[in-house]
């Protein structure tokens, strides 16, 4: 099965928290298709910029030393992205469901918003 993670599952991977379960961490190390997002490396830069992720370093580089691979954002998941009925405006969650949908990906998140979306494989975390 091929992964995606949240921004927020990845930090919490990446910082060994608690709020990620012994079982989900051991399935996200034990799959071969794991990815993360270019928005992710985004939406984490624009909150360590803010001073609200206190994430050290690049999370790109840490995604690819993890094992992770990145998903680059293209104008098809833009496109789908834009064209969503969905309620939640946040571009960066927007982009997640579009990355699922264009690839057939499961989504790795904690995030309930995430909980009306039916046409999406949704693995919950934390």
């Amino acid at each position: 099965m091929s992964l995606l993670l949240d921004t927020q599952v990845f930090l919490w991977f990446e910082s060994g928290s608690a709020k990620l379960s012994d079982f989900l961490r051991r399935t996200i190390g034990r799959e071969q298709n794991v990815y993360v997002s270019a928005a992710s490396f985004l939406e984490i830069a624009i909150k360590q910029r803010a001073g609200k992720v206190a994430f050290k370093g690049s999370p790109r580089a840490a995604a690819l030393a993890a094992g992770f691979s990145e998903l680059a954002v293209g104008g098809m998941d833009a496109e789908r992205a834009s064209a969503l009925d969905w309620d939640n405006g946040d571009p960066f969650d927007r982009m997640l469901v579009a990355h699922c949908l264009n690839r057939d990906i499961a989504l790795v998140t904690a995030d309930p918003r995430f909980r009306a979306r039916n046409d999406i494989t949704v693995m919950w975390a934390g």
